[in-house]
């Protein structure tokens, strides 16, 4: 049976010449052989401790912000698996990343299959241009990166983000999904679809 591992690794997020000490969820999801990743924020170390001796399928990227990619080149050279990515955040992981590209575009409907169940890519611009959230329905959760929080959507304030669009995206691409889904965020704790619904009123 797949099942969801989470760690919580600690570092910095940097953009707009700012930078703050961040901590961000690690997610790993797959069976006791494979599994994938999802996001490589801040330490191979961390990722690796909650893997343990399985086979990683893939780094699935949520979006490009330094905090979510930083590590993922050496992740990828560590346990030989492809970076996916959207096309869309190319700018951002430029800022990261000069001298690596990631493996695999990720679009919208993209699937992935892992010990025993699928995840289907959202694209959900807003908070990054190719912001990504990753449906487990097997699984009743959807993990939504920095796109919708406990207590609604992220950030918006800084460049290549928009909050007009950010709130489309929830809206039409998160909140048709089933209310009891759990909501795995990139930073903080979970929420569910119907509580976020509840709060945006809709």
């Amino acid at each position: 049976m797949a099942r969801v591992d989470h760690a919580v690794s600690s570092g910095t997020f940097s953009l707009d010449g700012e930078t703050f000490e961040v901590d961000n969820n690690i997610w790993v999801i797959g069976d006791d052989t494979e599994c994938v990743v999802i996001d490589a924020p801040h330490s191979v170390s961390d990722i690796l401790a909650v893997v343990g001796d399985r086979k990683v399928r893939a780094i699935l990227c949520t979006h490009a912000h330094d905090d979510h990619v930083r590590v993922a080149p050496a992740l990828r050279e560590e346990v030989v698996a492809p970076i996916m990515l959207h096309p869309d955040d190319k700018v951002l992981w430029e800022l990261t990343h000069t001298d690596y590209l990631w493996d695999v575009d990720l679009h919208d409907g993209f699937e992935i299959s892992v010990g025993g169940t699928t995840l289907r890519a959202i694209h959900t611009p807003g908070h990054a241009p190719g912001a990504v959230c990753f449906h487990a329905p097997d699984l009743g959760c959807v993990f939504t990166g920095d796109t919708l929080f406990q207590g609604g959507p992220g950030a918006t304030g800084r460049s290549f983000s928009d909050a007009n669009l950010i709130t489309k995206s929830i809206r039409e691409r998160l909140f048709v999904l089933p209310d009891d889904t759990v909501v795995h965020t990139g930073h903080g704790d979970d929420t569910s679809i119907g509580a976020e619904r509840a709060a945006l009123g809709g």
